[in-house]
């Protein structure tokens, strides 16, 4: 029996394409760039599944022209909002993701994101590079504390949760929002608000963990940065679409907002150039899974959701 044919869009780890290449017959995008919508399109004639990453879009219009020969799209991401869900069900086109494996990498990003923007890190990098650093006081470069203050979470899921049981190690003080209340076990003493307002106003730092929805685009606008208490840190490991990027930089230019921690913004790759300009804005470029174990990891959930397709069975991660 022949194999079933595997596009792979993008480098993945050596792990993932060695144990690939024992089971499908594979071709890999060694170039690592972005598959466009004409490559997807033409692909699903020649494979019977898609392993792409967030870079590849299947959108409504991009999948009313796939082949009827292409039977899986198993993402190589935990977010799906690249892939329109209802048309690709519509064509009976099966979907997953990869949930869990990356909670704990994206987790410790987002500690990095928010210790960086509490404590200068921009600034004091660029300080010390360029030679600049010939003084000190104390009130030199002064930060906001993260020990003992108040965190607020806007989504306890997975990596919510992970990223709560590490700010519990700074005694901070969690709060969240959540679709629905989580039980004791998972809250673990977090403070539950019913409303995005209400947690904001208690933030003292403010960290985002919700998917991108059009009910959560621009969930961080104007109105909602004014709620927050004077001199919040807001921190985005999760999608850029989260937060009205203008409203952000007004924020921050009032000093109402005293800093901000972004691995994720509107236009990626790229990001928002206008950013460069604030010293209180720590910036990294959409790695919050980007460890080797959490890639390992990725690869291989998605290829456990191709076998058990491939073998008949209800993939685990299915959406």
């Amino acid at each position: 029996m022949s194999k079933p044919r595997l596009w792979i869009t993008r480098r993945l780890s050596d792990a993932t394409l060695e144990r690939a290449a024992k089971t499908y017959d594979v071709v890999i995008n060694y170039d690592d760039t972005p598959g466009t919508a004409e490559q997807i399109i033409a692909a699903s004639a020649e494979f019977d599944a898609i392993l792409p990453c967030h870079s590849e879009h299947f959108s409504a219009e991009v999948v009313a022209k796939l082949d009827p020969r292409l039977k899986i799209v198993a993402n190589h991401s935990v977010g799906v909002d690249h892939c329109d869900l209802e048309a690709l069900r519509a064509r009976g086109i099966t979907v997953t993701n990869t949930p869990d494996v990356l909670s704990d990498a994206t987790a410790e990003l987002a500690m990095l994101l928010m210790l960086g923007a509490a404590r200068h890190a921009v600034a004091g990098d660029r300080t010390v590079r360029s030679g600049k650093w010939d003084s000190w006081s104390p009130a030199f470069m002064v930060g906001k504390q993260v020990t003992g203050a108040r965190l607020g979470i806007i989504g306890m899921g997975r990596v919510g949760r992970a990223f709560a049981a590490k700010a519990r190690g700074f005694d901070m003080e969690i709060h969240y929002f959540n679709r629905s209340e989580l039980p004791p076990t998972q809250a673990q003493g977090a403070k539950y608000h019913s409303s995005v307002e209400s947690l904001l106003s208690v933030a003292d730092f403010l960290s985002l963990h919700c998917p991108a929805t059009a009910e959560t685009n621009d969930l961080m606008n104007a109105e909602r940065f004014a709620l927050l208490p004077k001199g919040a840190v807001v921190v985005n490991s999760a999608r850029g679409a989260l937060v009205d990027e203008e409203a952000l930089m007004a924020a921050l230019d009032t000093g109402h907002v005293a800093a901000a921690g972004l691995d994720c913004f509107k236009v990626e790759p790229g990001g928002n150039p206008a950013f460069s300009d604030y010293h209180n804005v720590f910036m990294l470029p959409h790695i919050g899974s980007a460890t080797r174990t959490t890639r390992d990891a990725m690869g291989f959930r998605a290829l456990d959701n191709l076998d058990a397709f491939f073998a008949g069975k209800t993939p685990q991660d299915v959406l």
